[in-house]
């Protein structure tokens, strides 16, 4: 829950840096390379935070910790780069250029697969979360690919191949709401006990607060 907060707070921050600066162009009418950096750092800000509020997400259902908190951690990588990138370009070399746009791929992927990852889906839909792990992964090896070994002409497979996938990602991504919608979301035992284990938690937590303001009244 601190995380989620935490990026929609920044969320909310960005956004509304962008917006007063975009005013300010307009009433002022000048946009010079300060205020391009800032409203590109600010951009940033507003990308790096949607892709933790996903990933920060689906890590609160506590379904899966590797992958959301990968996502995190490459976001915050991604957007550090990218702020290197926007204030200081002239220092930059072709490796770290290509870290960086498998930084922010990486990212994308780990927070596109926690949004989806959020539906609750019957077994017989089950296989259209495994089937975008698939697509998602190998455009990913793909694109990573082409980034790190740079081909001088990529061949006309790899790009029917990466058409084919971009289709079918996009197809999971529309159908899987549909999935979630049409799921009996009927209690399991797993499900019971990860609830328990949340409720646990929140009272492990709400008791230690209480005993901290018991001590601190005890003090004053």
């Amino acid at each position: 829950m601190n995380l989620r907060r935490f990026f929609l707070y920044l969320l909310i921050g960005s956004v509304t840096v962008s917006a007063v600066i975009g005013i300010a162009v307009i009433l002022i009418g000048n946009f010079g390379e300060l205020e391009s950096k800032i409203l590109l750092t600010t951009m940033t800000i507003t990308a790096t935070s949607i892709l933790g509020l996903a990933c920060g997400a689906y890590l609160e259902t506590g379904r899966g910790r590797v992958m959301p908190l990968a996502g995190i951690a490459l976001s915050v990588v991604s957007a550090a780069m990218w702020m290197i990138v926007i204030w200081s370009w002239q220092e930059t070399n072709d490796t770290f250029v290509k870290a960086l746009m498998s930084a922010t791929l990486l990212a994308a992927s780990c927070s596109h697969l926690s949004l989806l990852s959020l539906a609750r889906l019957d077994k017989r839909f089950a296989w259209s979360l495994i089937a975008a792990h698939a697509a998602v992964w190998s455009l990913s090896a793909i694109v990573l690919y082409l980034i790190w070994l740079t081909p001088p002409e990529p061949s006309e497979l790899i790009a029917r191949i990466l058409g084919v996938l971009g289709i079918i990602i996009a197809s999971l991504t529309v159908v899987t709401p549909v999935f979630h919608k049409l799921s009996t979301h009927e209690p399991d035992l797993d499900a019971i006990d990860e609830k328990i284990t949340r409720l646990k938690e929140e009272l492990d937590e709400l008791q230690r607060k209480r005993d901290e303001l018991d001590v601190t009244r005890q003090e004053d």
